[in-house]
């Protein structure tokens, strides 16, 4: 599987999803094209899926953010007969690179989160119609979604059977969901996991699975029902008119180096490294809520939100042995707070507060990469604000300090605002300075005191902001010296390490999901009961068991 991935796609384009409008509901139609896969050696049968089928899931859901701010409730169906969906495809699993398959069910999980999100944050609630077969990872979609409809008949039922069938993990946050979610109690929650054939009807609803067991004959006046119920709910705009997601601007070079509009990717192969490198804005702040709305995709925050987003998406599945992530910035820090504080005033626009709640989900991705993140925080930088989070977000972090021989560039700073402190949190729920500062809280109040002011390294570096600081008499060869460290280090012992210091502090659904779910998934996938010649996975379909390695590790 060493084909290019693309991210960017509109539909226009889709193969395997459908988009209908009814005033303020839609409905979002999984129809799967068996002869579609993103790779060859594979049938995408009875609406299973693969990385192809989630990347238009995942535009879908942005676009209905976005382009649709009328839709208040979004119903997930099936577009097949007496077949929901039967979960990620077995064949594209078991042939599937290590890497592909840990990437594969981690961007899952992120575009799952995305829709599981979008009624609390935006008013657009999902409703799943759940009629035929919706096994494991479409069981998993059904999760994500607000509420649950099954068809009570002998055809529909729901099931996580991927530890008795294939000798691995529901992938996309099922066991967590099940528990955390939806309360099912733990050993009915084991039982269910433990079988094949899935539970149907009543009892779906009674162990809590569902949240309406309807039969056939009143199964759409249902749906119809709870999606006005939820529509009801919503504050979403039924007047407003969205923005067009226009494709990006982008150039890929032939050494695999990245242009956008305010984003480059430069590549050092040699040293398995990579600079990712943000613009600030050079126009104005939108005057007007009305200007933010005719700038459109056009608009600094949004293009750059969306051009980091596609670049690290392209980085996580396109470059697996770029192992160090280098960020940068160049601009104007209050040409940035000016931008940002514009957004914040407007939040109760609804487009102002989607930009933001894109900008939340674009510093989570940075989150959960698995590449060692660094900031370099010099001469002409414009870490400030949103951009500062990314300071945060980072393992370690370098400051230049003072001027620059032959240098013109303003001196570095950094900046902190209101978007440092709540609105963008980690998946633990914590800020990025919380989390940073776990064991200080003080630290955090200190740091918010010194709120829009332009901090030189020594201040910086004085309240914890930064990692390190240095001249120019030392900074190139410290960073040198750094970044070729890291670079050498084993990959596997660093994604580790950092996934383990990232996120200190409380436990909550997502991290289970991302570091316990995934964690264990990750040495599932490695594991020969699971991918062996004669694991569960490879040997699915053929009428033979897995062979299992019977010992406890």
């Amino acid at each position: 599987m060493d084909k290019r991935i693309d991210f960017q796609t509109d539909p226009s384009k889709y193969r395997h999803w459908r988009i209908s409008y009814d005033g303020e509901v839609a409905y979002l139609t999984m129809d799967v094209d068996p002869s579609a896969g993103l790779f060859e050696g594979y049938e995408l049968k009875l609406n299973s899926y693969d990385l192809g089928v989630d990347i238009e899931l995942a535009d879908a859901v942005q676009r209905l953010r976005f382009e649709h701010p009328e839709v208040k409730a979004v119903v997930m169906q099936s577009g097949k007969e007496k077949v929901f969906c039967a979960g990620a495809n077995i064949r594209m699993l078991g042939g599937a690179a290590h890497a592909h398959k840990v990437n594969f069910c981690k961007f899952t999980n992120e575009t799952r989160n995305t829709f599981e999100a979008a009624g609390a944050e935006s008013g657009q609630y999902y409703i799943c119609a759940v009629r035929g077969a919706c096994a494991g990872g479409g069981y998993e979609l059904a999760l994500a979604c607000d509420h649950i409809i099954l068809a009570d008949d002998a055809s529909s039922s729901v099931a996580l059977p991927e530890v008795p069938l294939l000798a691995v993990l529901p992938g996309t946050g099922g066991l967590t969901r099940v528990t955390d979610k939806r309360k099912v109690r733990r050993d009915l929650a084991d039982v269910f996991c433990a079988m094949e054939e899935g539970v149907r009807g009543k009892k779906a609803l009674d162990w809590r699975l569902v949240d309406d067991a309807v039969p056939n004959s009143k199964f759409d006046e249902t749906v119809a029902t709870r999606a006005k119920e939820f529509a009801a709910k919503s504050k979403r705009p039924a007047d407003a008119k969205g923005i067009e997601l226009t494709p990006l601007k982008r150039t890929i070079g032939e050494d695999g180096s990245l242009t956008y509009s305010t984003v480059e990717v430069e590549i050092d192969r040699a040293k398995g490294i990579a600079y990712l490198s943000i613009t600030g804005p050079t126009d104005p702040a939108p005057s007007s809520v009305e200007a933010l709305h005719k700038e459109g995709a056009d608009s600094w925050m949004l293009r750059a939100a969306r051009e980091i987003d596609d670049a690290i998406l392209h980085m996580r599945l396109n470059e697996l042995e770029v192992g160090v992530l280098v960020f940068r910035t160049q601009g104007d820090p209050e040409a940035v707070v000016a931008h940002e504080r514009f957004l914040m005033e407007n939040r109760s626009d609804w487009l102002a507060n989607e930009i933001l709640l894109y900008w939340k989900r674009v510093l989570k991705r940075i989150d959960m990469t698995s590449r060692s993140l660094v900031a370099l925080v010099e001469p002409g930088s414009c870490f400030a604000g949103i951009l500062a989070e990314i300071l945060f977000a980072v393992d370690r972090s370098y400051m230049a300090e003072g001027d620059f021989e032959g240098d013109n560039r303003h001196v570095a700073t950094v900046t902190l605002t209101d978007a440092n402190f709540g609105p963008f949190p980690m998946a633990n729920d914590l800020t990025r300075l919380e989390t940073r500062f776990l064991g200080e809280p003080d630290s955090v109040t200190k740091a918010k005191e010194q709120k829009d002011e332009a901090l030189e390294a020594f201040d910086a570096k004085e309240l914890g902001l930064v990692t390190f600081a240095f001249d120019d008499i030392d900074w190139e060869d410290e960073v040198r010296v750094f970044l070729e460290e890291r670079a050498s280090f084993s990959p596997d012992a660093l994604t580790g390490m950092e996934a383990n210091l990232r996120f200190p502090g409380p436990e909550t659904m997502e991290t289970r999901i991302f570091g316990r779910l995934t964690a264990w998934q990750n040495w599932i996938f490695q594991r020969p009961n699971a991918v062996g010649d004669d694991g569960a996975l490879k040997r699915y379909g053929t009428g033979v068991r897995g062979s299992y390695d019977m010992r406890r590790v």
